[in-house]
């Protein structure tokens, strides 16, 4: 009897001592400052979306503290009916539009917003920039947001922030290797929206009330962001190793980006990732006419395009056998030249800036200076040749309905 009591106890031991080890290193965290809030959750359109209300500290590459609106956008309040007398313009893009790295009032939107305000084609409006960019999201995932969120603004402008470096990516369910989010694919010469996510294993689980309570769970308890952080990282690697397969053995990456895009396709693979990309830019442009707004694509800069020292992206550059960096961007322009639709390339005039001034565009001094997301100046240069591109548009709609065009 006494030898079972004294296992007893042993055996009650273990409990305590993780409930006690576990409260110290929740102290500990929170005196260290240590966070890794989550502001996802799961979305039966994009597969997943931001939560509104969510607040906490970035410090991937600098220190920010974001908030997420009511809406669940990174952005100000808005209300979903649109003012009288307001010009009303709708950011579609990924984690450059969401633009985590600098303060809300440095954004590229936000200044396009600011500069937008002097253009003399909407003197005595009001400029309303809304921003509906969210980090990880490829074009299929925009397209979906465009339809069942953005549409209930009314904007009458659309401005796509398209990210060369990963946006085609991000459109293959071969390359992404996600399988909880849509995707566009070809059925003979039709596009069509697969949603199947939606009745995955995976998506079903994160439905349940035990996972929403561990979601909730985890806004409060530093553990459990410590774990998700340290479980997510071994997934993207596992995810960065299963897209490698796809690679050429002599093409290099750039910084966890696809050089791929600066190629012809070489590959099945790879062709069809850019067909289904081009194909979805289309049927946005369709979809945005219809709806009578105005549609912008603007291809964004990678960091090696952008590089201020020649001698740099030259290694670049005969590293993969390039006549320049910009294949993405010309394509893209191509594409919409043959289909009716702007596009506004950011990748060259911020390469002969970046050179002229000899200033980096990405990059942070915290972490390294040409490499990452936009940092203030380059989301300066961007909302400034945005706004610039906007305005020249109404301009010269104004001058055509003027002269009876």
């Amino acid at each position: 009897m006494l030898r079972y009591k004294r296992w007893a106890g042993n055996l009650l031991l273990v409990p305590v001592g993780l409930i006690v080890g576990t409260l110290a290193l929740e102290i500990g965290l929170r005196l260290g400052g240590i966070e890794y809030p989550s502001f996802y959750t799961t979305d039966q359109y994009t597969g997943a979306a931001l939560i509104p209300g969510a607040e906490g500290w970035y410090r991937e590459e600098t220190d920010i503290y974001i908030r997420i609106n009511s809406q669940g956008l990174r952005d100000r309040e808005h209300a979903k009916a649109k003012p009288a007398n307001t010009l009303r313009i709708a950011v579609l893009g990924d984690s450059y539009a969401a633009a985590w790295q600098v303060p809300l009032q440095s954004t590229f939107w936000a200044v396009m917003e600011q500069r937008l305000e002097k253009c003399e084609a909407v003197v005595g409006q009001d400029v309303e920039a809304i921003n509906f960019g969210i980090s990880g999201y490829g074009t299929a995932q925009e397209l979906n947001a465009l339809r069942h969120r953005v549409w209930d603004y009314d904007p009458d402008i659309v401005v796509l922030a398209f990210f060369t470096g990963n946006d085609i990516r991000n459109n293959s369910r071969a390359l992404e290797q996600d399988p909880l989010r849509p995707y566009f694919t070809y059925h003979g010469d039709e596009l069509v929206l697969d949603e199947s996510f939606v009745e995955s294993a995976g998506y079903r689980v994160r439905q349940t009330s035990l996972a929403r309570l561990w979601y909730s769970m985890h806004g409060y308890w530093r553990v459990l962001q410590l774990l998700s952080k340290v479980k997510n990282s071994f997934q993207v690697e596992k995810i960065a190793m299963e897209r490698r397969a796809f690679a050429s053995n002599d093409v290099i990456e750039e910084l966890g980006l696809d050089s791929m895009i600066y190629l012809e396709p070489r590959d099945p693979v790879w062709e069809e990732a850019w067909r289904v990309t081009e194909g979805i830019l289309v049927l946005m442009k369709h979809e945005v006419a219809e709806k009578g707004a105005v549609f912008l694509v603007a291809t964004l800069s990678n960091p090696i395009q952008v590089h201020p020292d020649l001698a740099v992206r030259q290694v670049f550059i005969e590293a993969l056998g390039l006549n320049d960096l910009f294949y993405p961007d010309s394509r893209i322009k191509i594409l919409a030249e043959r289909e009716g639709f702007s596009v506004l390339n950011l990748a060259q005039p911020f390469q002969a800036y970046a050179e002229e001034h000899q200033v980096f565009l990405h990059g942070f001094e915290n972490t390294t200076l040409g490499e990452g997301h936009w940092n203030v100046e380059g989301h300066r240069l961007g909302g400034q040749m945005i706004a610039q591109e906007i305005c020249s548009q109404l301009l010269n709609d104004g001058r055509e309905m003027r002269d009876g065009r």
